[in-house]
């Protein structure tokens, strides 16, 4: 069967024929039969170079040997519980040992539900109703932030999916990013915040990058507010070096969310912050928190297996950041766009400047990007099928990958 046969079944059974929204690939999307490295094999019979990487958590590739290992030692040993393991205690104290902002960490399930649980600690701890988010912002499908997105600064949350409460989406409010000076208006004027939560780098329409100061701004502002502070960094968690944006920019927050990559490729979430605060989630506290499989012995094992061999190879991060550099060099007398990249994350906006916003990465060409896209894909590479989420690389990719997407790149924007 073609992915073609493959999507007019499942839309008969699966609402929009896919899984998650971002899959729906018009006129279909292609099936993958397996992946190996820094290559998807189709059902079709295609080889791809993938950039997308999972949408973030297959920092190592596909199939690394290592996660691969400790996933089938595990699987020796059972795969759920119900209890405690050896294995969550090991892995809080590499997350906590690595992460600044982290005395101690729960793991749940999925990003979602860390940046869920997040928020109600935070409203917990604090007494506080409220909380902002940054516009266009995302941080899970869950109804706090379901809010759309390019709404004034100080306006009230408008729901932006059918089933979330207006009067829930009220209590979240919005600024822009880069902004520290709307920040600072709207946290003078409402006094029942709990917290601020923030991609420091935001992955879902970018990346976009933190300007110069922004991080240390928005720290000092929540805290002369009483404000709580929560790092979203489900994506740049160990993406952007080890201890994640915190480290990289000297920022400290009082909660951080990860997930992605601190899984392995397999579903993971966590959420940590200080003592205090920390001390507050169930049972130790009146914060309620609890799934079936959070800690899922699985997921721990790729995790720790991930976390150790990015330790013992830390040169990563400037090889991949090279990398990436050299594709912006091979598009940079394009006049049709803007090429951002840090580290192992990259975008070729449709715009001629690069946004520092999200109502500046609305301005993109989308109809271009669109284009842009099947090119790309035709030439034997896949990208994130959206003008507006991240482009990866992972230690899988080889210089001659490198190659053939900056060649793919010139190409396809001539």
């Amino acid at each position: 069967m073609k992915s073609s046969d493959y999507f007019a079944r499942a839309r008969t059974l699966i609402p929009g024929g896919v899984s998650s929204p971002v899959r729906a690939i018009a006129p279909y999307p292609f099936y993958t039969r397996r992946a190996s490295g820094s290559r998807l094999f189709t059902v079709d019979d295609h080889e791809l170079i993938d950039c997308c990487m999972g949408y973030g958590p297959l920092l190592l590739g596909h199939a690394h040997p290592q996660i691969e290992a400790a996933i089938r030692r595990q699987v020796g040993d059972g795969w759920l519980y119900g209890t405690p393991t050896p294995l969550e205690v090991r892995f809080a104290e590499m997350l906590c040992r690595d992460h600044p902002g982290m005395d101690m960490v729960r793991f749940v399930s999925s990003g979602s539900e860390a940046t869920m649980a997040a928020i109600r600690l935070a409203r917990g701890f604090s007494g506080k109703k409220d909380i902002v988010k940054v516009e266009g912002g995302f941080h899970g499908a869950h109804d706090s932030v379901l809010v759309k997105a390019g709404s004034g600064a100080t306006t009230l949350g408008i729901p932006d999916s059918a089933g979330v409460l207006p009067d829930v989406a009220s209590h979240t409010l919005q600024v822009p990013y880069n902004d520290p000076d709307a920040l600072e208006d709207l946290l003078s004027r409402h006094k029942d915040v709990a917290a601020f939560i923030i991609e420091p780098v935001m992955g879902n329409i970018g990346p976009i990058l933190p300007q110069d100061g922004y991080l240390r701004d928005v720290r000092e502002i929540t805290r002369a507010n009483d404000v709580l502070l929560i790092f979203d960094e489900v994506i740049c968690g160990y993406r952007v070096g080890i201890g994640g944006a915190q480290k990289r920019w000297g920022v400290v927050p009082d909660i951080t969310t990860l997930g992605k990559i601190i899984g392995g490729g397999l579903p993971i979430g966590a959420f940590g912050g200080r003592r205090e605060i920390m001390a507050m989630v169930a049972p130790a506290g009146p914060v309620y928190n609890a799934g079936t499989f959070s800690g899922n012995p699985l997921s721990l094992a790729a995790g720790i297996a991930t976390v150790e061999w990015i330790h013992d190879h830390p040169a990563l991060y400037r090889d991949l950041g090279e990398k990436t550099r050299a594709i912006g060099e091979a598009v940079s007398d394009t006049a049709r766009g803007s090429f951002v990249c840090l580290g192992s994350m990259f975008k070729f906006f449709f715009r001629n400047a690069e946004p520092r916003n999200y109502r500046e990465a609305k301005e993109c060409d989308t109809g271009a990007f669109k284009q842009f896209w099947e090119k790309m894909l035709a030439s034997g590479i896949f990208l994130p099928p959206s003008q507006f989420e991240t482009n990866f690389l992972s230690v899988a990719h080889t210089d001659g990958d490198v190659e053939t997407i900056s060649t793919a790149y010139r190409q396809c924007l001539s």
